[in-house]
């Protein structure tokens, strides 16, 4: 359904659209569309699919897509700094200004280029002066334009995977301000993105605050006075300044006098113009989607018909398959072939049809490993002849989360000369489309040489399984339901009062209504929390408090682990975990159904836990697991001479870290001194800021900032380092592993400083951790692949994270051992060792 009959609009709306926010978004989001001569497509294509979408399903009256101009604005001039950290735009993006203008007019759209204000400006002045005859729906996601929302003024980002709608009443119940209040809580607080500075030491909290009581900054002004002593000494030397930044963001409303909203209705009687620019810049598939729609337009069903449908052939003998491109598609036990435009069915898989079929160029199908668990002759077909359609489209954008071959069909619609009903050709279609984005984006080697290979080795171990000790679990189960029991009673007692304890809203009501607790953290919906880190944080208001948190870490244990795992065993007491390839950014592989790489290690539970998986009769359970590798990965990566030198000579890293950073000897450094510095090691890796470490090692803001500042200080070139990948995602929208593993990260110039900041700590966190999967990926590869393990017998059951859990044969335990820390040490050269740890037992336990 479209907006405007969601909304319910009795007038027709006029929708302008933030081009310069989807110019760039699409610039950073596609990095490898090109036409054939070179000339950078990716911006052009975004947003011409966008419009098309926009276009076929609101089919707007009035439309206007406005553009910033070259050169400073009067914001400039009243601040010199300000967006003075803004990089230029890129020269791949301007050359494509001119051309995608020119095609945004032959579409019949009408366009505004800024000159002296800024896009914003533009918007919210047309928005200001048509609001009061029809709906605006503003189209964009900066957040500046949320001062322009009105009963009749609406922010609409449909362009994300999960559109976004924000209406004056939402933004009342989400931001508690109205809108005219937003530049006035921008000068509070401030805008990175834009460089404007706000006042030290307020954030969005304490801003709101002053809002609630000082309605503009003009009352702040006038009631200073009544501030707190604390609150002034804050606020005054920055009062003048807060006027200065709010004219900075607040958005003028009456630039573009001479625009009426006659200006802006649709003009498409010019189709055929805009079909032979399209061809010029080789949108093929934007062509075929507008002529379908044009074709729609005129027929009266509306019945959206792809390409010629072919009557499949069945049981025939399939012609000769060698060196060239096949579709295929499991249909139950059957199978369907999709050969030079033609299909095939076949009741089941045999050995005539795998031996055809390995003498194919190419095989696409929508999941490899589906395909291998449908039969053991699959295994037959040549490895590199398979093209596995799920896994090229996440390595062409790993964010995506959905690789089923329904959705990547449909968004491959417009590129498809296939039948919908033909779904074989249809594969075969997509193989090809899909084989040249990644030789565009240089994927084929990462593809052919790591994640195809290791499909066969996941459905292996997923097979394999590992062997629960039911006796075990059984014992562990029946100890932690006592506790509960206890710690039932317990509860009652303390809370006085019985309840559902597994009830957040029936424990909110306990602890909040009935024992008066003031609660320190709200749900998004603005209710008390109950969440794990609420309760942490209100341990010391009552004893019950401890008691529920205990209660929940034994109720998890159960509810997660104890009680499900033997539930999931088959007749040899083996569960059989799930190894999901596509559901990472970073590359790392998890596991589900059940999740065996979320038991316990350390603490209290972890090593019983672990405990309860066993090897089966006359085996023994190797793991073996990198020491530290995310850490040796940035040593590697930035050179720093501290972090080679000390993985060079084995040595604590973390202690060195610590006799650097509190400038002692390591032999002389404490528990608490290393556990800091460990937890900063790890933490800005992990994109971890200021609050959060302060948080975590019992800081103020400041001590966690001048720690932070001493580490960088310290370690001077992993600074550098963290500084030159967060440069380079800024220039192409994207950071790449060890392996060539690309995350796109088109936020990171998003004038959002939310999102751009978290696009800058996943810069960081996808670089190391990815290249990490990287490393243990290849490390399973070798392993599998190592004649020695082969001929003992070894098999690899799971991979947790750096971790690898193998059963052996009981007199082979130390020889399969010993191999494993020499191949794992030698999949990559590294500036640094990579260091393995191993260990042998009859449990998990133990061999960790």
């Amino acid at each position: 359904m479209s907006l405007k009959n969601r909304l319910g609009f009795t007038r027709e709306p006029v929708y302008l659209i933030d081009g310069s926010a989807f110019v760039y978004r699409g610039f950073y989001a596609y990095p490898d569309l090109k036409r054939s001569d070179g000339f950078p497509t990716n911006a052009m294509f975004i947003v011409l699919r966008l419009l098309a979408k926009l276009l076929r399903e609101e089919k707007p009256a009035y439309l206007g897509f406005v553009l910033d101009g070259k050169g400073p604005t009067f914001r400039h001039a009243l601040m010199e700094s300000y967006k003075a950290q803004r990089m230029r735009m890129p020269e791949n993006l301007a050359v494509q200004i001119e051309p995608l203008l020119e095609g945004l007019g032959k579409m019949g759209i009408a366009t505004i280029v800024s000159h002296g204000v800024e896009a914003d400006d533009v918007l919210a002045s047309l928005a200001n002066r048509f609001k009061k005859d029809r709906p605006v729906v503003l189209v964009g996601a900066d957040k500046d334009l949320q001062q322009c929302l009105d009963e009749n003024v609406y922010l609409w980002d449909p362009s994300m995977r999960k559109e976004k709608l924000v209406t004056l009443e939402s933004f009342r119940t989400h931001q508690d301000l109205v809108p005219g209040q937003w530049p006035d809580y921008q000068a509070l607080v401030g805008d990175k993105a834009d460089n404007i500075p706000g006042i030290p030491g307020v954030g969005p909290k304490t801003a709101l605050g002053l809002l609630k009581r000082f309605p503009s900054l003009e009352a702040l002004r006038d009631g200073f006075e009544r501030l707190s002593a604390k609150e002034q000494t804050r606020l005054k030397p920055h009062m003048e300044d807060i006027f200065l930044y709010r004219e900075l963001t607040r958005l003028k409303t009456d630039c573009c006098a001479d625009h009426v909203c006659a200006q802006l209705k649709i003009n498409q009687e010019d189709m055929s113009a805009f079909l032979d620019f399209l061809d010029a810049y080789e949108f093929h598939s934007l062509k075929r989607e507008f002529a379908r729609d044009d074709a729609r337009d005129t027929n009266a069903s509306g019945h959206k018909m792809t390409g010629t449908f072919v009557e499949p052939v069945h049981g025939e003998a399939l012609p000769d398959c060698a060196g060239k491109q096949v579709g295929m598609i499991l249909e139950g036990k059957g199978v369907r072939i999709g050969l030079e435009g033609r299909e095939y069915l076949f009741d089941a898989c045999s050995m005539s049809l795998v031996t055809a079929l390995g003498t194919a160029q190419s095989i696409a199908v929508p999941s490899l490993k589906d395909v291998l668990y449908h039969h053991r002759l699959w295994y037959l077909v040549p490895l590199g002849t398979w093209f596995d359609i799920g896994l090229a489209e996440y390595l062409l954008d790993p964010e995506e989360r959905n690789y089923g071959f329904e959705r990547i069909r449909d968004g491959l619609s417009g590129e498809l000369d296939t039948h919908p009903e033909n779904p074989a050709l249809t594969a075969c279609r997509i193989g090809e489309l899909l084989t040249k984005r990644l030789e565009a984006g240089d994927f084929i080697p990462l593809m052919r040489e790591l994640e195809l290979p290791l499909i066969p080795v996941l459905v292996k171990m997923e097979q394999n399984g590992i062997r629960l000790d039911l006796e075990a679990f059984a014992a562990f189960l029946a100890e932690v339901q006592e506790k509960l029991d206890q710690l039932t009673t317990a509860i009652y007692q303390e809370a006085g009062t019985t309840f559902n304890i597994r009830s957040s809203q029936q424990l909110a009501e306990v602890l909040f209504d009935r024992l008066g607790i003031v609660s320190r953290k709200k749900t998004p919906g603005g209710k008390p929390s109950t969440s794990v880190q609420a309760l942490e944080a209100l341990a010391d208001a009552h004893p019950v408090i401890n008691s529920i948190l205990r209660y929940r870490t034994l109720e998890k244990l159960r509810s997660t682990y104890l009680e499900p795992l033997p539930k999931l065993v088959d007749r040899e007491n083996r569960v059989h975990t799930h190894f999901n390839n596509l559901a990472t950014a970073t590359g790392r592989l998890s596991s589900s159904k059940p999740n065996l790489q979320n038991i316990p290690i350390r603490g209290e539970f972890g090593p019983r836990m672990r405990g309860c998986f066993i090897a089966r009769p006359g085996y023994k359970l190797v793991a073996a697991d990198y020491s530290q590798i995310e850490l040796r990965i940035l040593a590697h990566m930035s050179k720093d001479p501290h972090l080679l030198d000390a993985f060079a000579r084995n040595e604590d890293i973390h202690a060195r870290t610590a006799a650097l950073l509190f400038d002692k000897e390591p032999e002389a450094i404490q528990a608490d001194e290393r556990r800091k510095a460990k937890t900063i090691n790890f933490g800005l890796l992990y994109g971890m800021g200021p609050q959060k470490l302060g948080k975590d090692l019992g800081l103020t803001l400041k001590e966690a900032k001048e720690f932070i500042a001493r580490y960088f200080s310290a370690l001077a070139k992993v600074k550098t380092f963290y500084t030159d990948v967060e440069k380079r995602a800024r220039a192409h929208g994207s950071v790449t592993t060890i392996a060539g593993r690309r995350r796109l990260l088109p936020d990171i110039n998003s004038r959002n400083a939310n999102l751009a900041q978290q696009a800058r700590r996943m810069a960081i966190n996808t670089v190391v951790q990815g290249s990490a999967a990287d490393v243990i990926k290849k490390a399973m590869l070798a392993v599998d692949r190592d004649p020695l393990l082969h001929k003992t017998g070894s098999r690899i059951l799971l991979q947790v994270h750096d971790e690898l859990v193998l059963e052996v044969p009981a007199e082979n335990a130390i020889e399969v051992g010993e191999r494993l820390t020499v191949i794992m040490s030698g999949v990559y050269d590294l500036d640094v060792p990579l260091a393995v740890d191993w260990g042998i037992g009859d449990n998990w336990a133990q061999a960790h």
